[in-house]
């Protein structure tokens, strides 16, 4: 059964894991008040002119990425991953969330999608 909104998805979480995954959602909305929230590829993600950002809890950690990661300026060097698109950052507490890099990442992504159309479809 898939879960149908964020917070029936936050619910099911370890309390750490909910609590970084509730402050970051609350930095997305912030940064994207127009952005759609939805539960997708089983976990929260966000979209505006395709996907831009998701939230993935794992059983050490909880991943912020990026569709476009690799088109992001990083220049805290916070952004990971070794695939031709995508990158995340990797949290293990609230103390890792950076709420003006998460912002700039958020707003560089989406400008990236308005510029390039949506990342999940083929050129």
């Amino acid at each position: 059964m898939s879960k149908k909104t964020v917070e029936e998805y936050i619910a099911e979480l370890e309390p750490w894991q909910g609590e970084i995954v509730a402050q970051v959602r609350r930095i997305v909305v912030e940064a994207a008040p127009e952005a759609e929230e939805s539960i997708k590829w089983a976990q929260p993600v966000y979209e505006l002119n395709g996907p831009f950002a998701y939230i993935k809890a794992f059983k050490i950690s909880v991943n912020f990425g990026f569709w476009r990661g690799v088109d992001i300026q990083d220049a805290k060097g916070l952004l990971q991953g070794s695939g031709d698109k995508m990158r995340h950052v990797r949290l293990s507490n609230v103390a890792d969330i950076d709420h003006e890099a998460f912002t700039g990442f958020i707003h560089q992504a989406i400008k990236l999608n308005m510029q390039k159309g949506d990342p999940t479809k083929t050129p």
